[in-house]
């Protein structure tokens, strides 16, 4: 019965934190995949000026990856990243098949220091 061994665990093993594997993964090509595209919204123009800055994202990635992703696309190191999902909408196709969905989409803040900007164009 192993379930309370003595031997404990030395604490010269090093863990390395899970964000930096992940950023990475990002040398690889995939940081074009991980950020589908600015979002250009009202909202996400007025936040421009205080150094926020708005992207559609893949739906699996990580506050980790999507900050990697910006450090090797725009050269910026972002502060602080706030992801959030967007549900798709039922509209009214006005047809025999009644209502349609649109398609879910995931977009994040990115947070940037003062004094960092991104220039889209």
């Amino acid at each position: 019965m192993a379930i309370f061994g003595k031997k404990k665990k030395s604490s010269k093993e090093s863990v390395a934190p899970r964000h930096r594997a992940r950023t990475a993964a990002n040398a690889n090509g995939t940081s074009h995949d991980i950020i589908r595209a600015p979002w250009f919204s009202e909202k996400a123009l007025i936040g421009t000026e205080k150094g926020v800055y708005v992207f559609q994202v893949s739906p699996g990635a990580t506050k980790a990856e999507i900050a990697g992703a910006i450090k090797d696309v725009y050269n910026v190191e972002p502060r602080m990243i706030r992801v959030m999902n967007v549900l798709g909408k039922t509209k009214s196709l006005r047809t025999k098949r009644g209502t349609g969905t649109r398609a879910s989409r995931r977009k994040a803040y990115v947070y940037l220091n003062a004094g960092d900007s991104i220039q889209f164009a």
